[in-house]
């Protein structure tokens, strides 16, 4: 389904999809427009040209001898049906993913099918492998994990059946706030292409195509159908198109193309971006499709768009329409000479090249395998494992607040909602129901033993309690409310509050989509393709309002609603009942989560729903508190100096939670390092202060901070954040020595001598920065990363490790000659264990 945000508030837009694992999602009013919605991809890029576009590569200079043969046999009407999505075969069940190509049966041409995929393989009514976010991926510094990440997603995909996944997201982690941070990698362009490619290995192994998006500069929710994003062009070479460059040097299938423009111009009618980069510079021979009803027009395909992606539809039940611009529109546009036959001929030849390089135009095409559910699981906890960051962790005397040990891991207080209700990952597209994800108050209590005291309370519950007849009249029983395919009000009554104040109500809703009203507020709209639970804090007057519920059932599929709600008297006695649970224990350890998702951007960066105040009041009684943030993007943490422990699983996926248990424990060492800054305070980071650059202003959004992105920022401004960038702590340690550096023929060698100091094996990621060449009259960062590497020792062991410098690390983009040049004069090198704990300084002569 679709959703349109009111004014002034963004809000979600959906596809048909299935119920997500989640237990909420946070309150953003929309109005219910359709069925069929809105995610995916990546924005535009130069100024456009005055000019006319140069002609579209013909069909016979692109292509194999097969493809271009069966492109000829093609009528009409086949060549359109490979430029636009539908779904559904005809007459047939509606694509589980998010859309379907028909083929050409009698010239040997198979479906083709595609689904969303930046955590898992995302399917309508399929459960499948629900990996942690890709921040976690990143966190890892470890392309090799990157590799099994993507294999997993490759492997499900195919068995699943699926020919084409929408992954990975290499967006920047250029705004705090962003709603969908938690699905790409890093606010560094050297750790997402590095991440980008290998994931991308990693998924094309296994025989299904990737998708990189968004194209590009598709940084922000916020406005994010219209806003223009303004990016000079040395910041958007450098900054925001080495993942995509990357991903194409990695072989990626497609390109999908974003909402937003890029100085002046739609993403996916921008022939600069489309062209000029992606095909004459990268050679890319893949083929580019919009990002869900992000095709602006019939002569897009002109421009370098080959594919349209999105379908306009009403309920589940209603027919399904036709695409708006790459149908019977483009037809006619061909037919009357608008848009030339030749553009369409090379659209579908790189469409079937991509098929014919995966071996689905052969005879005999490749088996799908079966499900490997246990390799799966194997993946996902591997990498949350990998991935998480120890941000804090105190010490009493001589002994560090984490790993738990004897009475510390054995009398705990286990408080947050998240603790009981995994949180799984983020929201929107990226939202995979699970095979199965334990609740991390279960792994805990399996870890501590059958002598051991684990107390729970939730602190904050986001569900409560069902309404009772004394509440709501008539009473309103809680499961199933529709049939299947039913569409109706079915709920009237009346809610009697008992007193002013602040209430939360929660909407479970699974087979479907619910909306409740209730008088004097913005309805409440839950469906179960974004969140099985939908959670909504209220202000509420004492008295009668009015209440309705009405909703559809998708067509195989009853629909089931239960409304609970929260008062002020039990939220105050949750809280309350949490605090005097910590102080009876001997550690408290806190869950604490945030709701990163599509469609619209954090209002701020603090913890949502009090969860502060709740930490803070459980820090007062207990000094040996724990907090694990299960957060998709950097959060403010104002109770930082009064825990004893802060652990970032971020969106750690289903086997979140063993993997959150054996870190706690130290059955694993965390290793993780962060791949993004997190700010001090509200007015401490790129955006603050900068309305042209976040939300945008006149509906632009200037990258006025040129190169200096993230943490190359807090350097040239000398703001010295919460945490730095590439920083995460250990329960080991380790020294560097001996730095040597030196050029090489592709770029410069750092070579440095690592040992564990401490008494664990344990992982770290050695990291070189680059310092500004004095030589050089052009922008440049204080210092950038320019390699890195992950090294594990045994305690006491140490290696002499080498980190490769590329060439491009050692260049610019001069934008006056459209190229790359090298960067002249000496360079000061550091190298470190994040970008503020630099360990060796050195010196790479001219």
């Amino acid at each position: 389904m679709r959703f349109r945000p009111r004014p002034g508030r963004p809000g979600p837009r959906l596809r048909l999809r299935t119920a997500p694992h989640g237990r909420r999602r946070p309150a953003r009013p929309a109005r219910l427009l359709a069925v069929a919605a809105a995610l995916g991809c990546a924005a535009g890029l130069l100024t456009p040209a005055a000019a006319a576009p140069a002609p579209e590569a013909s069909a016979a200079q692109e292509g194999s001898a097969q493809v271009r043969s069966l492109v000829a046999e093609m009528t009409l009407d086949e060549k359109l049906s490979f430029v636009h999505w539908t779904a559904g075969p005809p007459n047939g069940p509606l694509a589980r993913g998010v859309g379907y190509l028909p083929g050409v049966p009698r010239l040997g041409i198979p479906p083709l099918q595609v689904s969303d995929g930046p955590t898992g393989i995302r399917l309508n009514g399929v459960r499948a492998t629900a990996l942690p976010t890709p921040t976690a991926l990143a966190a890892t510094f470890d392309d090799g994990l990157a590799r099994e990440y993507g294999k997993v997603l490759g492997h499900e995909g195919r068995a699943l059946g699926q020919d084409v996944v929408l992954a990975p997201m290499v967006n920047t982690i250029r705004v705090p706030h962003g709603g969908r941070n938690f699905e790409t990698f890093s606010e560094d362009p050297l750790v997402t292409a590095r991440t980008a490619a290998a994931e991308i290995e990693g998924i094309q192994s296994q025989g299904l195509m990737a998708t990189v998006k968004h194209f590009a500069g598709n940084n922000q929710e916020t406005d994010r159908f219209t806003i223009d994003a303004a990016i000079g062009e040395q910041t958007l070479h450098e900054v925001e198109l080495p993942g995509f460059q990357a991903a194409v040097d990695a072989g990626a299938a497609a390109v999908m193309c974003s909402y937003n423009q890029v100085n002046g111009a739609h993403s996916c009618s921008n022939d600069g971006l489309l062209r000029s980069v992606l095909r004459d510079q990268w050679d890319f021979k893949g083929w580019v499709m919009s990002d869900w009803l992000a095709t602006h027009a019939t002569t897009d395909l002109t421009k370098g768009l080959d594919q349209e992606l999105g379908l306009e539809m009403g309920k589940p039940t209603d027919p399904v329409p036709d695409t708006r611009y790459f149908g019977a529109a483009l037809k006619a546009a061909v037919q009357d000479g608008t848009v030339p036959e030749a553009a369409l001929d090379t659209a579908v030849t790189r469409i079937l090249g991509r098929m014919e390089r995966f071996g689905l135009l052969a005879a005999t095409a490749p088996a799908r395998p079966a499900r490997d559910t246990a390799a799966g699981r194997a993946t996902a906890r591997t990498i949350a494992e990998n991935g998480a960051v120890l941000l804090r962790n105190t010490t009493t005397g001589d002994r560090p607040a984490l790993p738990l040990t004897g009475r510390a891991g054995s009398h705990l207080a286990v408080i947050g909602d998240s603790a009981e209700h995994p949180k799984v990952s983020g929201l929107g597209s990226a939202h995979v129901v699970p095979d199965d994800a334990k609740a991390p108050l279960d792994a805990l209590r399996e870890r501590a033993g059958a002598g051991a005291t684990v107390t729970y309370e939730p602190g904050i519950d986001r569900l409560g309690q069902p309404l009772s007849a004394d509440s709501l009249s008539p009473a309103f029983t809680n499961g199933r409310q529709l049939q299947e395919g039913g569409d109706r009000q079915f709920y009237q009554g009346t809610l009697t509050v008992p007193a002013d104040g602040d209430y939360r109500i929660g909407v479970r809703v699974d087979g479907g989509m619910a909306i409740l009203q209730i008088e004097g507020q913005d309805p409440v709209y839950a469906a179960d393709s974004f969140s099985d639970t939908t959670s909504v804090p209220m202000r509420l007057t004492r008295g009668s309002h009015k209440v309705t519920m009405s909703g559809w059932a998708w067509p195989d599929r009853p629909l089931e609603v239960d409304l609970t709600w929260v008062t002020p008297q039990q939220a105050a006695a949750d809280l309350d009942r949490a605090v005097a649970a910590a102080a009876a224990a001997q550690t408290a350890v806190v869950f604490a989560q945030d709701e990163g998702s599509e469609g619209y951007d954090r209002p701020s960066l603090s913890l949502p729903d009090g969860q502060d105040r709740l930490i803070a009041a459980v820090a007062e009684a207990n000094p040996n508190t724990v907090v694990v943030l299960n957060t998709g993007s950097s959060v403010l943490m104002p109770w930082l100096d009064d825990t004893a422990a802060v652990l970032q699983m971020w969106y750690p996926g289903q086997e979140g939670a063993q993997a959150t248990a054996a870190l706690l424990y130290g059955d694993a060492n965390p290793g993780g390092k962060l791949t993004q800054t997190f700010p001090a305070a509200e007015d401490a980071h790129p955006m603050a202060g900068h309305p042209e650059r976040f939300p945008g202003v006149n509906g632009e959004q200037q990258y006025s901070e040129g190169v200096h992105v993230g943490h190359r920022w807090y350097d040239q401004q000398g703001v010295r954040p919460l945490f730095a960038f590439g920083h995460g702590l250990s329960y080991t340690s380790f020294a560097y020595r001996d730095l040597a550096v030196g050029r090489t023929a592709t770029g410069a060698a750092v070579q440095v001598t690592v040992r564990n100091t401490g008494d664990r094996a344990g992982k770290e990621v050695v990291q070189v920065y680059l310092g500004a060449s004095a030589a050089a009259d052009v922008p440049q960062p204080v210092r950038k990363l320019a390699g890195y590497t992950k090294v594990t020792l045994a305690p006491g062991q140490e290696k002499r490790v080498t980190v490769p410098v590329g060439a491009r690390a050692l260049r610019y983009w001069d934008a006056g000659a459209d190229t790359w040049k090298p960067v002249p004069g000496a360079r000061t090198v550091q190298v470190g264990s994040s970008s503020a704990d630099i360990r060796l300084t050195g010196r790479l002569a001219p």
